[in-house]
């Protein structure tokens, strides 16, 4: 995997790179719609092509369940079993210790789950989560970590972060004792943690920078914590990881979010929010978000978002997609996704855009007032 940082923003930490894969280009800021079980929900590959998406996430921890290893295997890797074609990414499964806290026990040998779909015991550790990735095939992996929750003593997130550094450098170790599969690279992220204690997070970035990954992932964050203090602990993030390396913020976020990670210097986002509050119906436009249940849109013949250039809002209105979610039809949720992901897209891809033209800070600083602004004036 190569990384080349293209143009930075003169006021802030932003900046616009280009990461090569085996599998293709990413111009960055991405963002990643996620497709857990090997899916981005209701949406085709080829409609995510078409919404220019050029990454995508999938989870080990689920596949590792369902389809399980052996097939994955058979079908040679993740990108032939989906007819995905494009770089794509995996999380380790070290989310999955942090939501499934009742089904798990951590030691410093790895982690005991009980599935949550039959109760069955599974075991993970650094070296068999970076196996299970050998097989999945992802582009780029992520080594198994703990992400404590918000908010924690000091004394527990530090010894949860030192156990994940160690977890990082055997997860390495055995990176360098296998090879891939299916005769592409893949690349493997160190994850920083420390929760929001400065002093911890300064420490075990420094030594995982130590260990020389091929890109750094910013965990631990949106667990709860204030936005400022994710805010702060990005900031300090920014002066600790290698500029030549993409940062990779972990399952956020909201525009906004994104947007102030940029500022910051975040490469790389990945949330579930676009494609799971499009199946509640919400949507998000350049005024804000809406959502399509709510009976005002009834008889509204209007684009979700007027003049936005995307396939959704130049064949439906609102009135049409809040027909098909309140009578059920599984178009309704198939349109709001697809608009969702559009959006997603097209904002890292403006932001992008403006870090070229060396207008970013004024963009988004627009962007976000007229976005807020048609949110207040909703509620």
């Amino acid at each position: 995997m190569n990384f080349s940082v293209t143009h930075k923003d003169s006021r802030t930490a932003a900046r616009a790179a280009t990461m090569t894969t085996d599998h293709g280009e990413i111009p960055t800021p991405v963002f990643m719609p996620v497709g857990t079980r090997a899916s981005v929900k209701s949406v085709e590959p080829h409609e995510l092509k078409d919404q220019q998406v050029h990454i995508i996430l999938a989870n080990t921890y689920h596949l590792y369940l369902k389809p399980g290893n052996g097939i994955l295997e058979k079908a040679g890797g993740i990108h032939s079993f989906m007819g995905w074609d494009q770089p794509l990414l995996t999380d380790s499964g070290g989310y999955q210790v942090y939501s499934l806290s009742d089904l798990r026990t951590i030691t410093e040998e790895g982690v005991r789950f009980k599935s949550h779909l039959d109760g069955s015991t599974l075991y993970f550790t650094p070296e068999n989560v970076i196996e299970t990735q050998r097989i999945i095939g992802s582009d780029i992996m992520m080594p198994l970590d703990e992400c404590p929750p918000w908010p924690a003593e000091k004394h527990y997130v530090e010894q949860s972060a030192a156990m994940t550094v160690r977890w990082a450098e055997r997860a390495r170790t055995h990176l360098e004792a296998t090879t891939p599969l299916y005769g592409h690279s893949q690349a493997l992220f160190g994850i920083t943690q420390g929760g929001t204690y400065a002093h911890l997070r300064k420490e075990m970035t420094g030594q995982l920078v130590d260990l020389d990954f091929d890109g750094y992932s910013i965990g631990g964050m949106a667990v709860g914590e204030p936005a400022e203090e994710m805010y702060r602990m990005l900031e300090l993030s920014h002066t600790l990881l290698p500029e030549h390396k993409p940062r990779y913020l972990m399952g956020v976020g909201t525009p906004e979010n994104i947007l102030n990670a940029i500022e910051r210097g975040v490469d790389m986002f990945d949330c579930v929010i676009p494609t799971r509050e499009a199946r509640n119906g919400r949507v998000y436009t350049r005024n804000g978000y809406i959502n399509l249940r709510s009976a005002r849109y009834s008889d509204d013949f209007t684009p979700i978002d007027e003049g936005f250039d995307n396939h959704v809002c130049r064949h439906y209105t609102r009135a049409y997609i809040r027909h098909l979610l309140h009578v059920g039809e599984i178009l309704g949720l198939k349109l709001c996704t697809l608009h969702n992901i559009s959006f997603f897209m097209w904002l890292t891809r403006s932001a992008r855009e403006q870090i070229l033209q060396g207008s970013f800070s004024e963009w988004k600083e627009h962007f976000l007032r007229q976005f807020n602004a048609g949110q207040q004036s909703r509620t």
